[in-house]
């Protein structure tokens, strides 16, 4: 039996402290196939991937690599043994260009000193365009979107030629086409005798890409599915333990007054090029506003001018009847609106710090939390606790540092000190990147909530069933312009996607409604 497969994890327990994020966890991955590992934020699985990679080392347990016992201790043992891992948040040295990440260790020299910059440069070429994986070599990290910072892991792992893959979460930041795109590339990588594991809280991505899925709860394995023998629910449930809604239920929208108002927003990205263009839209108290469009569409630059991060060029953001236009981030928060950012990592969180002083990064200068200056840690970790526990973040306690948690319960983290000030108006950026069905169901109620007490939120995702689900309204970017805003039950994916490429929306709308199965759709959604 064992010759069937080319990775088994037997019993593997790794534990923190009294903490096991571990706990005998069984994984078999046979030769050929996608296996995808499926589980909540904190279940364990990117603890369990980190061990088969070599980032961390077991407790107890045996890893096998095609029927040999083998000890991965560090990442360059696993990249000798075959094992390769694009990990969900990027390991990318942001002052080295593309190409210099992809060949980081495995660079080709010249005259055995020198880094043959167009071999490496010409090689990636090469595999990005048998990949279909489109990247500028020459570009630095820290000026590319987030969408090709992903690209960019993935070709990493392609460079290095492992037989044994894992992606985690590879394709949170990608739109539809590029996830379709994906999951060919995934299948013709097992064509070709690869094995893959894949990460991944989409039930419908499993469904796409997998052959059989492994579901840990809490530590522990749950059990081994063959796709084709389980639905969704039965996945989302015994991932969860309990019965998972995947349609957020909410009342009819009572929008009354406007809270939001942008009128001909000029706004240049970091090379001096204009990414928003003479955009305007307005956000109503008691609605949810959804921005679609494809990852860098003006999307971030855009928030980053509301919230005071990015210079306005022309154009005007009033807020509650005030003008905030190039106002001071901390100023605007204090008018009322809250964000939670896209990069929980590099926006919403100071890693090293702990929970508790991350919570309580928008209030700590005010009493009680300070007093003259000095910080009482007594009433910070007080609050801090009572957010953790209101909004279910799930931690050893609010002293660990904030990168010790999973990605979900760091934004619950986010979304409690945000949504805690009360906003007038609050601003969601990719609020569920990455998060299981659980976390997601959550955060979804919790805007929800916000929007039924009458507050205005702007949600920005790259989600389209996010969008749809959650909004009331939908403004759609494409080049920096608005190409249409529609009400949320009136419209479907195939309308969005095309005003997301540029169709106009009476264009879009002829198309998208010029057949039976697309009125459908619009009445499964109203439903």
């Amino acid at each position: 039996m064992s010759e069937e497969y080319v990775l088994q994890m037997k019993n593997i327990t790794k534990q923190f402290g009294t903490f096991k994020a571990n706990d005998n966890v069984n994984l078999n991955v046979k030769k050929g196939e996608i296996h995808a590992l499926l589980g909540e934020n904190g279940a364990g699985k990117s603890t369990l991937m980190n061990m088969l990679s070599g980032l961390l080392e077991p407790t107890s347990g045996q890893i096998i690599l095609n029927g040999q016992e083998v000890q991965v201790t560090s990442p360059t043992k696993a990249t000798q043994l075959g094992i390769g891992m694009v990990h969900q948040h990027f390991m990318l040295v942001e002052a080295f260009t593309v190409a210099e990440n992809i060949v980081l260790g495995s660079e080709p020299m010249k005259g055995g000193v020198f880094l043959n910059t167009k071999k490496a440069e010409h090689d990636i070429m090469d595999i990005s365009t048998k990949y279909g994986l489109k990247v500028d070599p020459h570009a630095k990290v820290q000026d590319i979107t987030v969408g090709m910072q992903q690209r960019a892991e993935i070709l990493k792992t392609l460079y290095r030629g492992a037989d044994l893959l894992i992606f985690d979460e590879p394709t949170a930041v990608l739109t539809p086409d590029e996830i379709d795109e994906l999951i060919q590339i995934m299948k013709d990588l097992v064509k070709e005798g690869k094995s893959i594991i894949l990460i991944t809280h989409k039930l419908d991505e499993i469904r796409a890409a997998a052959d059989r899925v492994t579901v840990i709860r809490r530590g522990k394995t749950i059990d081994t599915f063959d796709v084709e023998g389980v639905s969704s629910q039965q996945l989302a449930d015994a991932m969860v333990g309990r019965k998972v809604s995947f349609k957020t239920e909410k009342p009819e929208p009572n929008p009354t007054d406007v809270v939001l108002s942008v009128k001909d927003l000029v706004v240049k990205e970091s090379r001096g090029l204009e990414a928003v263009k003479s955009l305007g839209f307005d956000v109503r108290a008691g609605e949810v506003l959804g921005i679609a469009g494809i990852d860098g569409n003006g999307q971030s630059e855009l928030i980053q001018a509301i919230t005071g991060l990015r210079k306005v060029e022309s154009g005007s953001i009033t807020f509650m009847n005030q003008d905030i236009t190039n106002l001071r981030p901390r100023t605007i928060t204090e008018k009322g609106i809250s964000h939670v950012p896209e990069d929980r990592h590099r926006d919403g969180l100071i890693l090293d710090m702990s929970l508790a002083e991350n919570i309580a990064l928008q209030t700590y200068y005010k009493k009680p939390y300070s007093n003259k200056g000095i910080l009482n840690y007594g009433e910070i970790n007080k609050f801090a606790r009572e957010k953790i526990e209101e909004f279910d973040v799930r931690t050893v306690n609010e002293l660990v540092p904030a990168r010790a948690l999973s990605g979900g319960n760091q934004q619950k983290a986010i979304i409690a000190r945000e949504v805690d000030r009360n906003p007038e108006l609050l601003i969601v950026v990719q609020p569920t990147r990455g998060l299981d069905v659980g976390a997601i169901e959550y955060i979804h109620q919790r805007l929800i909530e916000q929007r039924t007490q009458g507050k205005a939120v702007l949600l920005v995702s790259f989600e389209l069933e996010e969008i749809l689900n959650v909004s009331d309204r939908i403004a759609v970017l494409h080049e920096g312009k608005i190409t249409g805003i529609v009400n949320a039950k009136e419209t479907n994916e195939r309308e969005l996607g095309l005003m997301m490429a540029g169709t106009t929306y009476e264009e879009a709308h002829a198309q998208a409604f010029d057949s039976v199965d697309a009125n459908e759709e619009v009445e499964n959604n109203v439903e």
